[in-house]
């Protein structure tokens, strides 16, 4: 009996064939089974746990072992690359012409806008001082207009209908000017007959002076026959006042010559001035008592 136990548990410790099979195939399965737990763990996990999760699985791999394992090369080939920063925009610095023309700027110095002055010529409008200026028409002659005061590149700035414009310099004034066929108030006439420029020259003199009441034209020898010339019957100082006037605007009233006081100015020798001329005998025949004019 003895030899039959002996046999039974050399027979019991005999490991199962199916037995055996079943370990090596639970042991994958029981790796599967941990990796998937451990997943699992890692999707509910925070992101900086998956993140490690994730870093030490890639350094888990073959291939980062054997590169751990010649010194890290593959640590300094995964590492980021330098990012390299785009250098910083340089701002350009605005000219003069856009600083002043910055809309707070125009529309404090139009509020500002306080002296009125006249233009003395026909102007160009600009949008803004500078080479870029835009033209934007044109203002007539003897306008007055309000100057904000700003200057810049030979042109001043005045406001034109409510809005800002440029033109050129040194052609506004404090003092009206001259504008030919002003009123004449004083009821002097010239004859009938006489030319254009000889009415011009009647209409300007007696706007500015009215006091002048006398005007000789026709008369039977040279240019009073033809109706080309004029007396205006003053003396003195006034006399001086009215032939300076006349001379200042020759080219708009059609003057060719001016004479008073034995002196003469003619628009042939207009760079020498005024020019003595030979005693004739008399206060009348020097033109002491009236400047004469001659027109075309």
């Amino acid at each position: 009996m003895a030899h039959h136990r002996h046999k039974r548990e050399t027979n019991a410790r005999r490991l199962n064939p199916f037995r055996v099979r079943a370990i090596f195939i639970a042991a994958p399965l029981a790796l599967v089974a941990t990796g998937s737990a451990v997943g699992l763990g890692v999707l509910n996990a925070s992101p900086q746990t998956e993140e490690l999760f994730a870093a030490n699985l890639v350094d888990a791999t073959p291939a980062a072992l054997n590169e751990e394992s010649r010194g890290g090369e593959a640590l300094s080939r995964s590492a980021p690359a330098r990012i390299e920063r785009a250098p910083a925009r340089i701002e350009r610095e605005p000219s003069k012409a856009e600083e002043m023309m910055a809309d707070r700027k125009v529309k404090a110095a139009i509020r500002a806008a306080d002296t009125k002055m006249w233009t003395t010529a026909p102007l160009n409008l600009w949008d803004q001082p500078g080479d870029e200026a835009k033209n934007l028409g044109e203002i007539a002659e003897g306008e007055r207009v309000l100057v904000t005061g700003r200057s810049l590149y030979e042109r001043v700035e005045i406001v034109v209908d409510g809005e800002a414009r440029w033109v050129t310099a040194g052609y506004l004034s404090t003092e009206e000017p001259f504008t030919i066929g002003g009123d004449c108030t004083n009821g002097s006439t010239v004859e009938a007959g006489v030319s254009p420029n000889i009415v011009k020259v009647h209409e300007a003199v007696c706007a500015e002076f009215p006091d002048i009441t006398t005007y000789g034209t026709f008369r039977g020898d040279g240019e009073h026959a033809q109706g080309l010339a004029v007396d205006i019957m003053v003396s003195g100082a006034e006399g001086y006042q009215v032939a300076e006037f006349v001379r200042k605007y020759y080219a708009e009233l059609g003057v060719s010559y001016i004479i008073y006081s034995q002196r003469i100015w003619s628009v042939e020798r207009s760079s020498e001035g005024w020019r003595a001329m030979s005693d004739r005998g008399s206060t009348t025949a020097n033109h002491y008592d009236h400047v004469h004019v001659t027109t075309y």
